[in-house]
């Protein structure tokens, strides 16, 4: 899941999707729904910036073996680049395809056809696109300037603290 930003007029468009890597050329692809005011400004070659966000956490004093005080530990990558439309209708298809099977694994559960009337009707309402990389950084705080075994502690919270997170989360909505 990425954070996609634009910029237009100096209004950042802030939109939440999935996207792959394509390795045939090592671009990220996804799709977008065209009434999306974000849609319009992923073409022409426009600047974007991603964030890749991976668990995260605050870290209590209390898991380590020496004196510390209250963290945040987190995983991130910030990757900036260009954007271009995608039009081709079968290349959408492709690209909706590509990323079923990549988020169906490793079981394969669902195989999304290239036949299937309800992709059919929904290339009407998408826009797809592929991002071509500039650089990435990754942003990472893991403890890892403290001892092994506080190392391990933060890893252990980081885990425990997400599960948790999560299982509230969708107790509270559901």
């Amino acid at each position: 899941m990425a954070t996609l930003i634009s910029v237009q007029n100096h209004e950042p468009f802030i939109t939440h999707l999935p996207l792959i890597y394509r390795e045939a050329d090592g671009k990220l692809i996804g799709h977008i729904d065209k009434f999306n005011p974000q849609a319009l400004l992923l073409q022409d070659d426009a600047p974007i910036t991603i964030i890749f966000s991976g668990p995260q956490c605050y870290i209590s004093p209390s898991i380590y073996s020496t004196t510390q005080l209250p963290t945040w530990n987190y995983i991130k990558v910030h990757i900036t680049g260009t954007v271009k439309a995608i039009h081709d209708a079968e290349a959408i298809k492709e690209s909706m395809i590509a990323m079923t099977a990549f988020l169906e694994q490793p079981e394969h559960k669902y195989v999304l056809e290239p036949n299937n009337p309800k992709m059919e009707g929904a290339l009407a309402y998408v826009i797809g696109f592929e991002i071509s990389m500039a650089s990435w950084e990754g942003k990472f705080k893991l403890s890892q300037d403290k001892k092994p075994q506080d190392i391990a502690n933060a890893k252990a919270e980081l885990i425990r603290a997400n599960q948790e997170s999560v299982a509230a989360f969708l107790n509270r909505v559901l």
